[in-house]
């Protein structure tokens, strides 16, 4: 994988548990009477914006007559940087509304890759790992043994560098059009990419629960699944 990407994507995976629960339990703050539903539709809605606002401002950006080709390059590949860690912390955060914890970066990478390529993704985890594709999310972030995790993320690596990364590099040469253009370009390949996205975290995690659960379902490292009560104040 190119050292940028693997930088990228080694980033996204480090964000702190405290932060994406913190975020969600914002999130229902500002929407007391929403179930896990709604929460997960908010999150997708908010994760769109995210990804199609920062393409459009680069693609606006990267097109203006005064910057040179080697900036609009450097912009482009900051704008991937930005993609990979919304992504993370949008499907982690479809995990924690699923009461689901996971800090062990090969795993979150693996949930990562796997939303990245949507349906291709699940596909491509089914057959890595011989499992049904059926909410994969938990099974690949709370009982898969890590070995086995290793082999997908293998296989999402070669999956992504095959399909995703060429869609991505199309729409680096679309942001690098006349200015005005380039702008609409990035924002309608923003949304299409993270459209992708929210359509992997579906297929990963399934229906959303019922209700919000009080535990957390966690799996460090290669240890067996286990539960903790969640932090006080974040959970009802």
């Amino acid at each position: 994988m190119p050292a940028l990407v693997q930088q990228a994507l080694d980033r996204a995976v480090r964000i702190p548990s405290a932060t994406i629960h913190a975020h969600v339990e914002s999130v229902r703050r500002r929407n007391p009477e929403a179930d896990p539903a709604r929460i997960v539709a908010l999150l997708e809605r908010e994760y769109l914006l995210v990804v199609a606002g920062a393409g459009g401002a680069v693609g606006a950006a990267a097109a203006a007559p005064v910057v040179g080709t080697g900036v609009a390059t450097a912009l482009t590949i900051g704008d991937v940087a930005t993609f990979f860690g919304a992504s993370a912390a949008f499907s982690l955060a479809v995990a924690s509304v699923h009461g689901i914890d996971v800090a062990d970066t090969e795993r979150r990478k693996a949930l990562l890759l796997a939303t990245l390529l949507g349906e291709s993704g699940a596909k491509v985890v089914g057959d890595a790992a011989e499992i049904s594709t059926l909410r994969l999310g938990r099974v690949l972030l709370t009982r898969m043994p890590r070995s086995t995790v290793k082999k997908v993320n293998n296989a999402l690596t070669r999956k992504l560098l095959r399909t995703q990364m060429v869609r991505v590099g199309g729409l680096a040469v679309g942001r690098l059009v006349p200015y005005g253009i380039g702008a609409a370009v990035g924002y309608a390949g923003g949304r299409a990419l993270g459209q992708t996205v929210v359509k992997g975290a579906r297929l990963a995690f399934g229906p959303p629960p019922a209700g919000f659960s009080d535990v957390f379902e966690i799996a460090p490292a290669d240890a067996p699944a286990r539960t903790i009560e969640a932090p006080p104040g974040t959970r009802r």
